[in-house]
């Protein structure tokens, strides 16, 4: 698509001259005579029509200059980059032209390959103002609220305490088994918050020593240790103005959890084998896969860090908890990934239409130990491996298909007798299920005859 300019100047052998060179060059034209009717001429492009990537703009103009221009169109139309031109050039009207917000100045008369390269710039510039703004707008898409997919009274209540405590500045303390959405509750948190704009920085405390941990957390100067032959800025400097993420918090060893409580009360540090003081404006956002109050009675975290920490606590319950979510998020994942495999029947709403009531009655019946996150590994598999365009049974992984089987071992305790007729019924329901009611295949999967097949479905009919 050419690039599209706007040409201001009330020397109409300038426009034209402009114009015709500009077109010339590639570029799409148009042009005024005044400022008033550039004004008038931008304002009818916000029906829709395209809009311009440069403003081409003379000083001395009649009824409104380029400098009372150059003011209305930074506040209006801030994307747009105005090139100033004057054939009375003066070091005080360049100084006030990129003070005004001017991209550049240029003095009459210029070269064709003057203007060229200006306008390039001023075109790259334009290019990459809008791609930033897309790609903030993508971020703060992608940690809304709708990407936290739930319908249930406990995640009504999550998202209601994101929205309260997102606009604030206290720390957050996320509860939750693996596997819920602590991260993605953590990201919503500052992606809805006046620190946006600024770094959300990521630590992972799992399995850390205390003297890795340490210097991730606040970095080291030079000869600080073995090895360490440059400084390095630790996570706390570098989220500076913004938010950390402090995930598996539980997993702190306890003589650093007294210099993280230091950090919180004093707002500064210092880095490892250093002097200064450093400031840390950082809001702090902890998550914990384990009761952290528990911890605390077992002299395993410190009561004052843990008060400090869980100013805000946001518990996140399990998916067996509130498993009236699962068809949602089913269809949510299965639109993300059908999305990207591009099959030949799209989500478009409701996850009636897309996903089998026979494949739901499986997702329903699972206690899904790992959580969301199992639920999304299981239906990315399933995109993965289908080949119809339709899920089906046999996308299933086993785990689901026959969950007593395989996790029985998870039980305290349970009858023998019963637990191999629910384990027989289950398989034999899978079986019919796969084989779409047809016993004859059915038994050839299980292998037994198709006569031992009916006798063991009567029996589970007739118990």
């Amino acid at each position: 698509m050419k690039s599209r300019i706007l040409i201001i100047d009330d020397e109409e052998i300038e426009r034209v001259s402009l114009q015709a060179q500009l077109n010339s060059e590639g570029y799409q034209t148009d042009v005024c005579s005044d400022g008033l009717g550039a004004l008038k001429e931008l304002e009818a492009r916000l029906d829709g029509s395209a809009e311009y990537d440069v403003i081409l703009c003379d000083i001395r103009m009649p009824q409104l200059d380029g400098f009372g221009f150059l003011e209305k169109v930074r506040k209006q139309y801030p994307l747009i980059p105005v090139l100033l031109t004057t054939a009375y050039a003066t070091v005080e009207d360049a100084v006030k032209a990129m003070r005004q917000g001017a991209f550049d100045y240029l003095t009459k008369p210029f070269s064709n390959d003057e203007l060229t390269v200006k306008l390039e710039h001023a075109l790259n510039y334009r290019r990459n103002l809008k791609e930033n703004i897309r790609l903030k707008q993508a971020i703060q898409t992608r940690y809304q609220f709708c990407n936290l997919v739930g319908k249930s009274r406990p995640m009504q209540e999550v998202f209601d305490k994101i929205q309260t405590v997102a606009p604030s500045n206290s720390t957050v303390l996320i509860q939750g088994e693996t596997g819920t959405g602590k991260e993605l509750v953590a990201s919503a948190i500052h992606y809805n918050s006046p620190r946006r704009d600024k770094l959300m920085v990521k630590v992972s405390c799992a399995v850390l020593n205390k003297e890795v941990l340490e210097r991730e957390l606040f970095g080291h100067e030079v000869g600080s240790f073995t090895g360490a032959i440059k400084m390095k800025r630790g996570r706390f400097e570098l989220a500076h103005l913004g938010s950390i993420f402090l995930d598996e918090v539980d997993d702190i060893p306890y003589e650093l959890q007294v210099k993280l409580l230091r950090v919180i009360e004093e707002k500064k540090f210092e880095r490892v084998g250093g002097e200064e003081q450093i400031a840390s404006d950082v809001r702090i956002i902890a998550a914990s896969k384990f009761n952290l109050r528990e911890l605390v009675s077992e002299g395993k975290f410190r009561d004052d860090l843990f008060y400090r920490l869980g100013v805000i606590t946001i518990n996140l319950p399990p998916l067996r908890d509130r498993k009236e979510d699962i068809p949602y998020l089913a269809a949510h994942f299965l639109g993300k990934y059908t999305a990207c495999k591009n099959m030949p029947a799209p989500i478009t709403s409701g996850f009636d239409k897309n996903i089998p009531p026979e494949i739901l009655k499986y997702l329903m019946d699972y206690d899904w130990p790992g959580n969301v996150r199992e639920l999304e590994n299981v239906i990315e598999q399933m995109v993965t491996i289908n080949k119809t365009g339709k899920l089906e049974i046999g996308d299933l992984p086993e785990s689901l298909v026959m969950p007593t089987l395989l996790n029985f071992k998870k039980q305290e305790s349970f009858n023998l007798t019963k637990m191999v007729d629910k384990v027989e019924r289950e398989i034999i329901e899978w079986a019919l299920t796969k084989t779409g009611g047809n016993q004859t295949k059915a038994s050839e999967i299980l292998g037994i005859p198709r006569t031992t097949l009916r006798e063991k479905m009567n029996r589970i009919k007739n118990p």
